[in-house]
């Protein structure tokens, strides 16, 4: 479920940037990569799920899984603080010009317009983007700790 959830959330962003043409800031693409961590430990769980080590890799996984959901949901939870303004958001991500942030700007010379962290690109029901990725990353790290409490059997368990 959890490789569900990641290869979900993963899509969508990007739907958001190829169609609704949504250019990510710095602190969407860190949430981004914080998915596909997510994603990759999820895939490895489910693999080594097929092993003799069932058991205590499933374990392991849900484990690494929480852990990167609390900190996606720090991540998020940070990044629409900075969207409501409630603190700064990083220098970093402070919006303006920039030649390296389209490779096609970049070689016609004419700089490309980066998006601020601290400005909502979408919102739905009052929360952004970042908003929804906290309230989903809180859901799925409280589902992978409640997946490593259980300690259910290898057979019915999965990662997470």
């Amino acid at each position: 479920m959890a490789l569900l959830a990641c290869a979900f959330m993963l899509a969508v962003a990007h739907a958001f940037e190829t169609f609704g043409h949504l250019a990510p800031c710095t602190l969407c693409l860190k949430e981004r990569q914080i998915y596909w961590a997510a994603l990759a430990i999820a895939a490895g769980g489910t693999i080594l799920r097929l092993t003799p080590a069932r058991r205590p890799a499933t374990r392991i996984a849900n484990l690494l899984l929480a852990v990167v959901f609390a900190y996606s949901a720090l991540v998020a939870g940070y990044h629409a603080g900075a969207e409501w303004r409630w603190w700064p958001g990083p220098a970093t991500c402070s919006g303006g010009t920039s030649h390296v942030a389209n490779l096609t700007a970049f070689l016609n010379g004419a700089p490309a317009a980066i998006p601020s962290c601290d400005k909502a690109a979408w919102i739905f029901l009052g929360l952004s983007m970042a908003g929804w990725n906290a309230v989903i990353s809180v859901a799925l790290t409280v589902l992978s700790t409640l997946a490593v409490a259980q300690g259910k059997p290898a057979e019915r368990a999965a990662p997470w």
